[in-house]
């Protein structure tokens, strides 16, 4: 990775305009990967340049040994000081949720930034390859797309031709937020065989109410979170809603919900199985009412 040398200039000074009279002024950049979201740490370490990593946002939790690296801000604010003290070759910005204008002040102080995309099922492989080449990982990156692409070909193949039935995505139930057809969770939903009710909204998290839930009648009710009952709970107020009729409310891991990362295959696996369950528990609750 090449650096620019006007800007290390910069940052240099900076770092000592910041420390200057503390010990960390005299420690050494470190260079490698900086990320400014968790799942970007993961996503660094699948293409196989966890190596590489030398500093992380909060909440990075994944793969364990991310939690033992610098924490560089959060996905809105950076520690410059703690950026400065790194010196990273590279800082990895996320599409979605790193603020322009962030990326366009760590530019002008001469840190090379890119910006990867991580919206829909296939960012994943193409964000592996990116970060493969970026480091010069290219190989296990390739292995890790590849590996991750198989897994949703397989998914695909298997659930081709199901029952269509329709889905609500709860992100959260105070305030009521789900997805759009462009998030990748909503892409999951369809390679299983499902309908996302709120696909056609503007942005990936769009806000809804109960009212135009209730209006769509969804016939399961998924959400990431151990928790069902607690989760749905609030829902119970209406016997009449479909997935209340057929008890469809299943929640998936959010682990792997909850990151644009290869874990989503296995996210993928539970949304489907989710599914299946719910086509069973509409089928029996027709049957019943023969």
């Amino acid at each position: 990775m090449t650096r620019h040398a006007p800007g290390r200039l910069r940052r240099a000074a900076a770092c000592l305009v910041l420390v200057a009279g503390s010990a960390a002024a005299a420690a050494p950049g470190h260079g490698g990967v900086v990320t400014l979201a968790p799942h970007l740490a993961e996503l660094v370490f699948a293409a196989g340049a966890g190596a590489e990593l030398s500093g992380v946002s909060a909440y990075s939790d994944y793969p364990p040994a991310v939690r033992k690296l610098p924490v560089i801000g959060d996905a809105f604010v950076v520690d410059h000081e703690q950026l400065a003290l790194l010196d990273p070759d590279l800082v990895l910005a996320w599409q979605s949720g790193t603020p322009a204008r962030v990326v366009d002040e760590l530019r002008e102080l001469g840190y090379r930034v890119e910006v990867i995309r991580t919206r829909g099922i296939d960012d994943v492989p193409a964000a592996l390859r990116r970060i493969g080449d970026l480091t010069g990982n290219a190989h296990d990156a390739e292995r890790a797309a590849a590996r991750f692409q198989a897994a949703m070909d397989a998914l695909a193949r298997r659930w081709a031709g199901a029952t269509p039935v329709r889905v609500f995505y709860q992100v959260t139930a105070r305030p009521l937020y789900t997805i759009n057809g462009d998030h990748y969770a909503s892409d999951l939903i369809g390679l299983c065989g499902g309908v996302n009710i709120f696909a056609e909204l503007g942005g990936l998290a769009p806000l809804v109410t109960e009212e135009a839930v209730l209006a769509r009648d969804p016939e399961v009710l998924l959400a990431p979170g151990p928790e069902r009952e607690r989760t749905f709970s609030h829902w119970r107020r209406w016997p009449a809603l479909a997935a209340n009729r057929y008890g469809n409310r299943f929640t998936v891991p959010a682990d792997a919900i909850g990151r644009a990362t290869p874990r989503l295959a296995d996210a993928g696996a539970a949304v489907c199985a989710a599914l299946q369950q719910g086509r069973r528990n509409r089928a029996a609750a027709a049957a019943a009412q023969r």
